[in-house]
């Protein structure tokens, strides 16, 4: 494993895709150079402990939550939108972990992800052609010439609301927030008032015999009132993951330290490409987002490029097929890969392979297809006896009208009520907690 960091400039030379066009180069050096001599925003040593957190995913030791927004914009950074997003994925991880009888490693699409890949360049409305929005990392959501011109002083703003995002999560983890028995009140609260949470009341009872079991005998551990938490986005615009990543003074080893995890898009993970080529060399753990067109050929060889130590912990695959495509696609993937000894983890995005356009232009997702594609998912891994080692969700904490179906019922002319994301529609507050239940009635028979 290189204990060096790849030249910027040669990255470059290599063509990566999905990268801004940025018009004005001097300033991109500036807040590239500016970046460089940050702090950083994670700790090696804390990118090192969620390896291994992974490495029992990988054996089937433990179960990975992933959530969080598609898209974090600049003005959602406030304590009510972080402690919102943060509250739901607490409430899931307690679900999930009874019914697992498995730890669960909990990580947030939070503070970093503000960038995002398009299919095309360009976005034309109403005869008007201007550049895509490609996350407030790069340019603006309004319609405007103005707006849309990749800014290379937002790849600066990305670092300073990513350091108060994650201020707010670790105040919020270890200030006695995330205690387990208000968590387990909150889904109690949930299953009381919700007529979709009213169906999972018998694993709310059951969670509440554990815990006044647990009181009963005076059992009261460290981890009932904190969590460990860590972040993850999409590592897209290089020249910002570059500039983050930094030698560790420990280990002598190149880190990104934007992150504590980091992931290769679909769109971006070319073998002979820029993403994988920087991604050789950091040492985090990292993943691959894995769509209908990857042979197990194309896997194996990402993991021979990407880890080969084939060290536990360090590799997720992240599958995004579609509730069509989950069951016909996913099988030869996984045999080959575990009958070749990789080590990975299998993390199931239900979320990227089930969009639409619904007849009023909105993007959406029905809620059915993402548990459908879920539970094909550990289907497959049943049927071959692996184990399904997490999943990874487009959520909200508020109760936005993204997504169609549900318990809710949410119909698709319900979708303009509160649509509130910037790019891809995310599940709400209750479709997520619905989702925890399911997945959790799937973990039990895994």
């Amino acid at each position: 494993m290189s204990s060096t960091i790849p030249d910027l400039v040669a990255l470059r030379a290599l063509g990566a895709a999905q990268q801004p066009a940025y018009p004005d180069r001097a300033a991109l050096t500036t807040a590239v150079d500016r970046l460089s001599t940050m702090p950083p925003l994670v700790f090696a040593g804390e990118c090192d402990e969620l390896k291994d957190k992974i490495a029992a995913v990988s054996r089937g030791e433990a179960f990975m939550l992933m959530g969080g927004d598609c898209a974090e914009t600049f003005a959602g950074v406030t304590a009510d939108n972080v402690r919102n997003k943060l509250r739901v994925l607490l409430q899931m991880a307690v679900v999930l972990t009874y019914a697992a009888s498995v730890p669960v490693v909990k990580v947030g699409r939070i503070a970093g992800q503000y960038a995002k890949p398009r299919s095309s360049d360009f976005e034309t409305r109403e005869g008007v052609t201007l550049p895509a929005y490609r996350g407030d990392a790069v340019n603006g959501f309004e319609f405007t010439e103005a707006s849309r011109v990749p800014d290379p002083q937002r790849l600066v703003d990305v670092y300073n609301s990513s350091a108060a995002t994650l201020n707010l999560v670790r105040a919020f983890v270890t200030g006695g927030y995330a205690d387990l028995r208000q968590v387990h009140t909150w889904n109690t609260d949930f299953v009381r008032e919700s007529t979709v949470g009213q169906r999972y009341e018998l694993v709310a009872a059951e969670i509440e015999r554990a815990l006044t079991f647990m009181q009963a005998i005076g059992a009261d551990p460290d981890e009932f009132h904190r969590v460990d938490f860590h972040t993850c986005h999409e590592g897209l615009v290089l020249d910002y993951e570059h500039a983050m990543t930094r030698i560790d003074s420990r280990t002598g080893m190149p880190y990104d330290v934007s992150g504590h995890f980091v992931w290769i898009g679909e769109r971006t993970r070319q073998l002979d490409g820029a993403h994988v080529e920087l991604f050789r060399h950091i040492r985090n753990p990292i993943g691959v987002k894995l769509g209908p067109s990857t042979s197990a050929d194309d896997a194996l060889a990402l993991a021979a490029r990407l880890n080969p130590d084939n060290e536990p912990g360090r590799l997720t695959f992240i599958t995004r097929f579609g509730a069509g495509r989950i069951r016909d696609g996913l099988p030869d993937l996984v045999e080959k890969v575990t009958a070749s000894g990789v080590e990975v983890a299998w993390v199931c995005d239900p979320m990227h392979g089930n969009t639409f356009e619904a007849s009023s232009g909105y993007k959406t997702r029905r809620f059915d297809d993402v548990i459908a594609e879920v539970q094909g998912f550990f289907d497959v891994h049943r049927s071959l006896g692996t184990w399904p080692g997490g999943v990874h969700v487009e959520l909200t904490g508020d109760d936005v009208t993204e997504c169609v179906g549900g318990g809710e019922e949410l119909a698709e002319v319900d979708l303009g009520s509160r649509y509130e994301s910037v790019c891809d529609p995310r599940l709400n507050r209750v479709q997520s907690l619905e989702l925890a239940f399911l997945v959790a009635e799937m973990l039990r028979t895994a």
